[in-house]
């Protein structure tokens, strides 16, 4: 059974332009194929992996995707693809933790100066919204990608109280269907007839479909305004209870550098101000 189109989301992009960085991503392109069912003018997919690109212009069939080949650390890139632009996604991010922590600096460039100069660049244009895809890695971080992503959300959240475009972050858990994930490695492995690597078996962790991800991203554009931080309410799993389903043939591995046992969403003092919603909480700007 076909989706209907939401008839919110149809008025909030209805004529518009919209910029997704990092489009060919898992959520990226995903966020893609929902948008182009609404009645948008266009939508600029910016993304450095050509062959990511090559790939969705192969499955999408659609004369409003425009392919901008580029990265979100050169200026005069970011300059064009914004022109004109009503609502910007963002989110191209380093996103594999131990890469991230083994090229911090490279991470560090494009997780938060490649951010910052999407926010100037912004500012600058004048799109009327943008929005900033974060995780619960940012909450309470403990990893060079979490701490990356925390740095992010308060730079847009502070260009939510200074400037007059509608800002705001999504901050959500792990998505099932991403490319790199643990589902990635554990189905590797039963291909290859060897044990799934669990890292902890107690350790818990947020899990939703991609679907869900980009629902949420789309009920969340309403919702933008002043750099407000989105945080929907998302079930934790055990790792082990996730991998028991994929093979009772498992081997410890121990946790990763940073890592924790147990990622939180949003943190008690970010409770303190945030209004509770019945699928989200809206973590107001300090």
């Amino acid at each position: 059974m076909v989706k209907k189109p939401n008839q919110k989301y149809s008025k909030e992009l209805k004529t518009k332009t919209v910029l997704i960085t990092g489009g060919a991503g898992s959520v990226g392109s995903a966020l893609v194929k929902e948008i182009l069912q609404y009645p948008i003018k266009s939508i600029r997919i910016l993304d450095c992996d050509e062959y990511g690109l090559f790939k969705l212009k192969r499955e999408i069939k659609d004369n409003r995707i425009r392919l901008l080949l580029g990265n979100i650390l050169d200026k005069d890139r970011i300059e064009i693809a914004i022109e004109n632009v009503d609502i910007v996604i963002h989110a191209a991010a380093i996103k594999n933790i131990e890469i991230a922590e083994y090229n911090p600096i490279e991470t560090v460039d494009v997780n938060i100066n490649g951010t910052i100069n999407l926010v100037k660049m912004a500012m600058k244009k004048k799109p009327q919204k943008f929005l900033n895809i974060s995780t619960d890695k940012a909450a309470d971080s403990t990893t060079l990608y979490g701490a990356t992503k925390g740095l992010g959300e308060k730079i847009t959240t502070w260009a939510g109280k200074v400037d007059k475009i509608k800002f705001a972050s999504v901050r959500f858990g792990n998505v099932i269907e991403t490319r790199g994930n643990v589902f990635e490695v554990w189905e590797n492995e039963v291909k290859n007839k060897k044990p799934i690597s669990v890292t902890n078996p107690s350790m818990r962790r947020y899990f939703f479909h991609i679907s869900e991800a980009v629902e949420f991203v789309l009920e969340c554009l309403l919702k933008t305004d002043k750099g407000e931080i989105l945080v929907p309410k998302m079930k934790t799993y055990k790792i082990k209870e996730m991998a028991d389903k994929i093979s009772k043939k498992q081997k410890i591995i121990g946790l990763r550098p940073g890592e924790k046992m147990d990622e939180v969403l949003i943190t008690e003092t970010e409770k303190k101000n945030a209004v509770e919603l019945k699928n989200m909480w809206i973590i107001k700007p300090v």
